[in-house]
This record gives structure tokens, C-alpha cells and sequence, in this order.
């Protein structure tokens, strides 16, 4: 895969990081302007122009400072209901294709981590990143005769992640038409997942763990790890050949591959929600490589999310016919998960209470067929309707309070991932309430 142009230099200070900021502001100011003149001459004008060369704008800032600020631009493209597909088009490439550090800079991350580099390290090292995304880039090395992947992140990332969240936070303001304590309470468990992200040590401990406790998952495949070879900023793993979705999607795969890869994704999470209460919560195509056989190779687990034991009982059960066909019931677990405050008055109650199981109903669909197609593209398309008319009505809009718990945000995000590639990939899947459900329903009796 061709990269983009190699980056010497990484803004690393505050004050460098937030000029950046207040000049991509000024670009978007001018495209404004740009847009309005042209409005002027042509009523008819539309606002795709506009969106284009705003999302190139924020997109080069963002990818140049790299790490927090690129990560919110990734997550924002999984979401094509939040922004127009220019963005999303734009956003998508912070998934593995953002402009790769320089050679010296790689070798000066080496020389911090272990006093020496790479290529005393390794019998061979490329210096010329093969992808490069958010938080760091992978390189191919070569030891005892085995090909591995070295992902290297990049510099300043971990001690940027707080103020860049800050400089962030009034772009994320508009782009997510949230309130800003909604806004805070999804940046304080961002900001926790991204320092999580930035320690490689404990992405080793968690890539060896969730490998290991997955690994019965016929289909599914994962790397080697390797200690020795890796730091707090480097980690070693095995190369894995595949195929990055979009790039799989063009060999013309069979329904039958495509089915068989979308039920090894929902088997996966499914497996780690429910049994390790424990989540691959960065479910992006760029974290997986496709097989053409239908296998998967999974190949980060930076992004873990814990479920607490409590919230997990509370917000799953909102999935059994039991509970979204009983109000009271749902009133019950909407007052759990914070969805509803004993201070909310009777007309306000009642909008999200019927809203939510909407919503509820909208998105659990497929938990309540035995298969589900995922490639229905009228079924997607009012997912987004939806949300775009909830997020309109003005007692949600006006709220004042911050619904829902935090747990509920990367629990969503995981799920929104999950639905996104099954879409892509025309994949019918057995979705069905399989093993959980009965634990789920006596607690709910308890």
C-alpha cells in the first residue's frame, strides 16, 4: 500500500500543537467565506464543496499532529450517521494510512527504548513504514529467519493526549451535536482508553491474554508476541498476511466467504462480551486482516474496554424481548444505566422513555432473529435516520443533564463498528441470543 509523504518532525508542545489548531480554524473560515461568494453567484450551490475541503483541511492538521487528535478523526469515520461522507471518506484513512514517520525519527524511538537500533536489534528492519494510523507506525523486520510486524508509535503522543482532548473538544462539540457534559463524559473515558492505548507494555499483556482466551474460535487468527523486542513505545509481533477490508472486498469475494468471515466477527465479540466481560473495542477494518479462505486475523488489541460485572447485567438485558416489550421494565433499566433521573419532570421522562425504546428496538433487531442480513441497506439507512431525528428533538437536545452511563460509549461504539463491517461486507450472520441469555434473565428476576 502506498503511504503518503514520509514526516520529519512531529509537533510535540502545547503551544505548537494548538497553532495548528488555530490555523486550521482559519482555513476553515476561508472555506466558508469561499463557499458563501459562490452562493452568492449561485443560489443553487451546494455544501459538498464546502465539506470536501473542510474535511481535507482537518485531516491534514490532524494527521501531521498525529495520536489523540488523529484517533478522534478515525473514530469519527466509523460513524457515517454524525458526518457528511466527505468527512467520512477523509477520516477513514487515519485507519492505516496517515503519512509515516521518517526514517531518523524511527531510529531515534529505537535508541530511547533499547540504546540501540533497529537494525541491531532486528537481522533486517525497514525503515519505511508499511502502514502507518494514529497512534503509530508498523515496520517489517526480520529475526532468526521470522518475518515480524514492529509497531513503533509515535513520538510525544502519550504526554499530548490531555490538551490535544482540550483542543479538540470544540470541533467534537459540533461534529457530535452533543451537549458539552455529554462531550466531558465521553472525553474522560476516551482520554482513559488512550492512555491505555500509549502503554505498550500493557497492550503486550492484553494482546496475550485475549490471543490466548480466543484462540478456540475456529477461523480466527493472531500473532506471536515478543517481550524481548518490545518496549513502553515498540512492540513485536509476528507479520500476518491478509487483506485490509476494502482491499479484500475487491478480490470479489463469495457470499459464502463473506458470511463466514461476518459470523467470525460476530462470534468473536459476542465471545468477549459475554464470557470475558472484556472488549476489542476499536473495531475499525484496519485492526483486521481478511483471508480469502474466510479466515481473520485480528491484529491489535490496544483498545480493550472492562465491562464492570454490574453495568454488564443492566445494559444487556435491555436486548431481551422480555424488557423492550415492558415498559416499566425498561423504565427499570433505563433509571440503571443512567439513561432517566429521579428529577426529571413527567413530559420530559415520558420523550425519552419512548425515544429510547425506539432506538432500543431499532438497533437490538438483530438479536432477534435467529439470522440477520446485514446488508440490508434500508435497515442501516434508518439506523442514521433515526438518529438524526432524536438528536432533534429539542427536550434531548436541551437536556441539561448527561444521559447515560460512560460505560454505554465505547459498549455503543464497539457495536456501531461491528454493524458498520458486516454492512460492508453483504455478510448474513446467526445473531440469535445464544448462551447469555438465560444468566441475563435470572438476574433480571433476582
Amino acid at each position: 500500500m502506498a503511504l503518503r509523504e514520509e514526516q520529519d518532525s512531529i509537533p510535540t508542545g502545547k503551544v505548537e500543537r494548538a497553532a495548528k489548531f488555530v490555523a486550521t480554524g482559519a482555513r476553515i473560515g476561508g472555506n466558508y467565506i469561499k463557499h458563501y461568494a459562490k452562493k452568492m453567484v449561485n443560489p443553487e450551490t451546494s455544501r459538498e464543496e464546502l465539506h470536501r475541503d473542510n474535511a481535507e483541511d482537518i485531516y491534514n492538521s490532524l494527521s501531521q499532529l498525529k495520536g489523540s487528535a488523529l484517533k478522534v478523526a478515525q473514530m469519527l469515520s466509523m460513524d457515517s450517521g454524525v458526518l457528511p461522507q466527505q468527512y467520512v471518506d477523509k477520516f477513514s484513512q487515519a485507519q492505516y494510512q496517515a503519512p509515516p514517520l521518517s526514517a531518523p525519527l524511527v531510529i531515534q524511538t529505537f535508541r530511547k527504548a533499547f540504546g540501540k537500533t533497529p537494525q541491531e536489534l532486528f537481522d533486517k528492519f525497514q525503515l519505511s513504514a508499511s502502514h502507518a494510523a494514529s497512534i503509530g507506525q508498523v515496520h517489517q523486520a526480520e529475526k532468526n529467519g521470522q518475518k515480524m510486524a514492529v509497531k513503533v508509535q509515535y513520538p510525544g503522543v502519550a504526554e499530548s493526549i490531555r490538551s490535544d482532548l482540550k483542543l479538540v473538544k470544540p470541533i467534537a462539540l459540533r461534529m457530535f451535536s452533543l451537549n458539552e457534559k455529554d462531550l466531558d463524559k465521553y472525553m474522560g473515558e476516551v482520554e482513559e482508553r488512550l492512555m491505555e492505548e500509549t502503554d505498550y507494555r500493557l497492550e503486550l499483556k492484553r494482546s496475550v491474554e485475549m490471543s490466548e482466551a480466543c484462540k478456540a474460535i475456529d477461523g480466527l487468527l493472531f500473532p506471536r508476541y515478543y517481550p524481548e523486542l518490545s518496549s513502553n513505545r515498540v512492540l513485536t509481533m509476528d507479520w500476518m498476511n491478509g487483506f485490509h477490508l476494502n482491499d479484500f472486498l475487491a478480490t470479489n469475494p463469495s457470499q459464502e466467504v463473506r458470511d463466514r468471515i461476518g459470523q467470525l466477527l460476530w462470534d468473536f465479540y459476542d465471545f468477549q462480551i459475554h464470557k470475558l466481560k472484556a472488549v476489542h473495542a476499536d473495531p475499525h477494518p484496519g485492526n483486521f486482516l481478511f483471508q480469502t479462505d474466510g479466515r481473520v486475523g485480528v491484529i491489535d488489541f490496544g483498545c480493550i474496554k472492562l465491562i464492570p460485572e454490574d453495568f454488564y447485567f443492566d445494559y444487556f438485558a435491555l436486548l431481551l424481548p422480555e424488557v423492550i416489550d415492558n415498559e416499566p421494565l425498561m423504565i427499570r433499566q433505563m433509571n440503571k444505566i443512567e439513561m432517566l433521573y429521579a428529577h426529571d419532570d413527567a413530559h420530559t421522562r415520558q420523550v425519552l422513555v419512548d425515544n429510547f425504546i425506539r432506538m432500543t428496538r431499532l438497533l437490538g433487531q438483530p438479536f432477534r432473529h435467529n439470522t440477520f442480513d446485514f446488508g440490508d441497506k434500508a435497515y442501516m439507512a434508518s439506523i442514521y435516520v433515526m438518529g438524526e431525528e432524536i438528536s432533534k428533538i429539542k427536550e434531548i437536545r436541551n437536556s441539561k443533564e448527561s444521559r447515560g452511563s460512560k460505560h454505554t460509549l465505547y459498549i455503543n461504539r464497539t457495536y456501531f463498528g461491528i454493524y458498520s463491517m458486516l454492512h460492508q461486507l453483504q455478510a448474513r450472520v446467526n445473531t440469535g441470543q445464544r448462551y447469555w441469555r438465560t444468566p441475563l434473565l435470572a438476574a433480571l428476576e433476582a
